[in-house]
């Protein structure tokens, strides 16, 4: 009787000789890349450290879980302040502090409505960057303004506090499949400003910006009285040569030479941005950095900074709305805007599922028209 050993032993050497010679062996499955495990509801994150915000108080963020490898990064808006005149008026012309029960608060609009059906981004992870430093998420200066007893310091250290979130970011998603940056008003220039880091950061994720109601209408002066308050520049991303301080006087350009720049060196990532024709908000702004002629100047201005980052980038989108609203990701006004034909919130999803849209979406004839109301002067 042959001893049954044997054909184990037998069948040992012929399983290790068939995988030697290429026969079929189960290989481990390729884990999927890291996702932070966190509840479908808001979470609040207190970093501390250098962050700040603009008059001492904590500084804190919100994530929310997802159930898809995708992820919303999105600045918050909240005006900004350059001078001891305009930082003097906290609440009144920007946000000056965080409140953490608003962070968490549920019934968001627009982008945040995860009931609507229609919502692109209702499976992504959310990762929300509030603002409370005056300097368009940019800055990384502590100035005082004012003399004598009526001085007085602000913190404009958003550039800080933003690395902050980048940092928790880069440690919880290894590879997102897509990220879409976008913003609001303020946080528009936050979106454009640290997409560079996050398109750098992830080379293997598809990444989309649109920014939202920041056009970059300012007046000549503008970056030479703002940008040495912020300390701007030193959140520059150096590594695009046209950004980098040391080659190009950043305070000669405008904001469609930075998306021309941002779009140019990341050529397979999409750059955009979204404004209504007349926007409210954004002509009072450039009225209180000493611009003349009103909405009708500011959408004129607008317009051609618009044009201008077409022709200096081939992946730049644009999206011009008739009317005058200021800001739409936050906004149930995000399902019914549509120009041509196109639905805006079709618009946003094709463009973060990585579809081709068409990448001049505009009002035409009598939709443009100013509205009645807007500010002339």
């Amino acid at each position: 009787m042959k001893d049954p050993r044997m054909f184990s032993v037998l069948a040992i050497f012929a399983a290790i000789l068939a995988g030697a010679c290429g026969g079929s062996s189960s290989e481990p499955p390729t884990p999927e890349p890291r996702t932070p495990e966190l509840p479908d509801e808001w979470t609040l994150i207190r970093p501390g450290g250098e962050t700040i915000c603009s008059r001492g108080t904590e500084y804190a963020y919100a994530v929310r879980g997802g159930t898809v490898n995708k992820v919303v990064i999105d600045f918050m808006g909240g005006g900004a302040c350059w001078d001891e005149l305009t930082c003097s008026v906290a609440d009144a012309i920007f946000n000056p502090e965080v409140n953490p029960e608003a962070l968490l608060r549920e019934g968001r609009q627009g982008i945040y409505d995860r009931d609507n059906p229609e919502n692109p981004f209702k499976d992504w992870y959310h990762v929300f960057i509030p603002y409370c430093t005056g300097d368009i998420h940019w800055g990384n200066n502590v100035e005082t303004y004012g003399e004598g007893e009526d001085a007085f310091e602000v913190h404009h250290k958003g550039a800080v506090n933003s690395q902050a979130v980048m940092d928790w970011v880069y440690e919880n998603f290894e590879k997102p499949e897509r990220i879409f940056i976008t913003g609001c008003s303020a946080g528009a220039y936050g979106s454009i400003g640290w997409a560079p880091y996050l398109m750098e950061h992830y080379q293997n994720s598809e990444i989309v910006q649109v920014g939202d109601c920041g056009a970059g209408v300012i007046t000549s002066s503008f970056f030479k009285d703002s940008f040495p308050s912020w300390n701007a520049f030193a959140q520059s991303p150096a590594f695009i040569p046209g950004l980098n301080p040391d080659n190009v006087d950043l305070t000669s350009i405008d904001l469609s030479y930075f998306y021309g720049q941002v779009g140019s060196y990341f050529p397979e990532a999409k750059v955009g941005q979204y404004n209504s024709k007349y926007d409210n908000n954004q002509t009072f702004f450039y009225s209180a950095m000493g611009g003349q002629g009103g909405a009708t100047a500011w959408s004129e201005s607008m317009t051609a900074n618009i044009e201008s980052a077409h022709q200096q980038a081939e992946n730049f989108q644009s999206y011009i709305a008739s009317g005058d609203q200021h800001c739409i990701i936050v906004s149930d006004n995000f399902y019914n805007v549509q120009e041509n034909g196109i639905r805006l919130v079709d618009w946003f999803g094709d463009l973060a599922e990585g579809k081709d849209v068409d990448p001049r979406v505009s009002c035409i004839g009598e939709a443009c028209d100013r509205p009645t109301g807007a500010p002339e002067e």
